[in-house]
C-alpha cells in the first residue's frame, strides 16, 4: 500500500496485550505516531509504561495484536518472519540497553555480523566501516574481545554494528542506560554526530530527560498511552558539543 513517503515511520492504532492469569494487560493502547525522515524522536516514561514494547513493535522485533507499522512506504505488520528479517537487516538498525555482543567474537567480527546475515556479498562495507571506526574511536580495539573492552567501548561497538548497513532508521532502547554519566554523554555525543553525518531517522526510548531534550520531539508513554509532549518546543539550545 502506497503511503506518504515524507514519513520514515508511521504507527497506526497499535495495540499490544498480554494475558496474565485471568487478566489481560494492555501494554500499548492504540498508539499513533508519525516520524519524518531524518527526525530524532524520543519516548520517555516510567518503567513498565510500555515504551520499550512499542519501540520493539515499531522495529519489527515484536508483533502487535492490532494496528499497522509502516516504514518508509512499506507496511511491515503483515510480513512473514523471513521477509521481515531481510527488511530489518537492510533498512533498520537497533541499539539495546545491554550491548548484546557475542563474547567469542572480536569487536570487528561483532560489527560486521549484520553484513553476513543480510546476505549481500556484492555490497562493500569498507567505507562505512572506516567512517564508523574513526567516529567511534575504535581503531585500536577492533581485534579485542568484549571482555577486554570497557562498558562504553562495548556500546560503541554495538552502535557501529547497528549502523554498518547504513540503515534508514535507527531504533535505540535506553542506549546509555547501563553507562555512567561520563560514558553515557560521550556515547550519545558520538551517536548524534554520526546520525547528523548520515541523516538517519532516530527513535529512542530513554528515562533520561537530559538525553530526551536533544530530540526534535518528545513523546510520553503512560500506561500504554502515547502522547506528544506539547510543552516541549524541540531543538534544545545545547549543542552536541556542549556535553
Amino acid at each position: 500500500m502506497a503511503t506518504n513517503t515524507e514519513y520514515m515511520l508511521q504507527a497506526e492504532s497499535v495495540i499490544k496485550q498480554y494475558r496474565q492469569s485471568e487478566s489481560v494487560i494492555t501494554a500499548v493502547n492504540r498508539a499513533n505516531i508519525k516520524i519524518e525522515k531524518g527526525e530524532f524522536v524520543a519516548i520517555i516514561g516510567s518503567s513498565g509504561s510500555g515504551k520499550s514494547t512499542f519501540l520493539h513493535i515499531c522495529a519489527g522485533l515484536d508483533r502487535a495484536n492490532a494496528g499497522r507499522i509502516i516504514v518508509d512506504d512499506t507496511e511491515i505488520t503483515k510480513m512473514g518472519a523471513d521477509q521481515l528479517g531481510r527488511f530489518r537487516g537492510e533498512n533498520m538498525g537497533f541499539i539495546y540497553q545491554r550491548h548484546n555482543l557475542i563474547p567469542q567474537f572480536t569487536a570487528l567480527e561483532n560489527i560486521l555480523l549484520p553484513t553476513v546475515m543480510c546476505n549481500k556479498p556484492d555490497m562493500s562495507y569498507q567505507e562505512s566501516l572506516r567512517e564508523l571506526v574513526e567516529h567511534l574511536g575504535l581503531s585500536e580495539r577492533l581485534h579485542h574481545l568484549p571482555s577486554e573492552l570497557s562498558g562504553g567501548q562495548c556500546q560503541r561497538v554495538a552502535i557501529a554494528r547497528a549502523l554498518i548497513n547504513n540503515p534508514q532508521i535507527l531504533f535505540a532502547d535506553e542506549p546509555t542506560g547501563n553507562l555512567d554519566r561520563t560514558n553515557a554523554d560521550e556515547v550519545l555525543k558520538l551517536l548524534l554526530k554520526i546520525r547528523e553525518t548520515r541523516g538517519q531517522t532516530l527513535l529512542m526510548v530513554t528515562h533520561d530527560l537530559a538525553i530526551a531534550e536533544m530530540a526534535d520531539r518528545i513523546f510520553r508513554m503512560d500506561n500504554g498511552i502515547l502522547t506528544l509532549d506539547r510543552d516541549y518546543k524541540g531543538g534544545n539550545k545545547r549543542t552536541i558539543d556542549s556535553y
